[in-house]
């Protein structure tokens, strides 16, 4: 029965092939196809425009050198200001005394190291 309907399906195929005619393209086919390519081939082109303008950084390298000169004449004169903050709260407090207990091995530093390399 399965062989019946593939005959009878290979049939009507071939009757249909046979009946139908080949259809080609207009004979301006590749002109009209070129001639979009080159439509598309044609777009506009971006200038380039960076990112930080030229007057931002004369700005920024104006602000690091009067930075400069002014450390360099009155920044031995004064007290820093790190001078003045309390860094003991960093490590004497309730959260690093609960772990400093804990020792890792070095391969597992190493490990932690590399994975925020990585990550950064």
């Amino acid at each position: 029965m399965n062989d019946k309907a593939n005959n009878q399906i290979e049939k009507l195929a071939d009757r249909l092939m046979k009946e139908s005619s080949l259809e080609s393209p207009s004979m301006d086919f590749t002109s009209q196809v070129m001639a979009k390519v080159d439509a598309l081939a044609k777009s506009d082109v971006t200038a380039y425009r960076p990112l930080i303008s030229k007057r931002v950084w004369t700005i920024v390298a104006i602000v690091m050198i009067a930075s400069v000169v002014y450390l360099m004449f009155n920044g031995a004169n004064e007290e820093s200001i790190l001078a003045s903050v309390d860094l003991s709260v960093l490590s004497e407090n309730k959260l690093t005394n609960a772990f400093s207990g804990l020792n890792f091995s070095r391969t597992i530093a190493y490990a932690v190291g590399i994975l925020a390399l990585m990550m950064a």
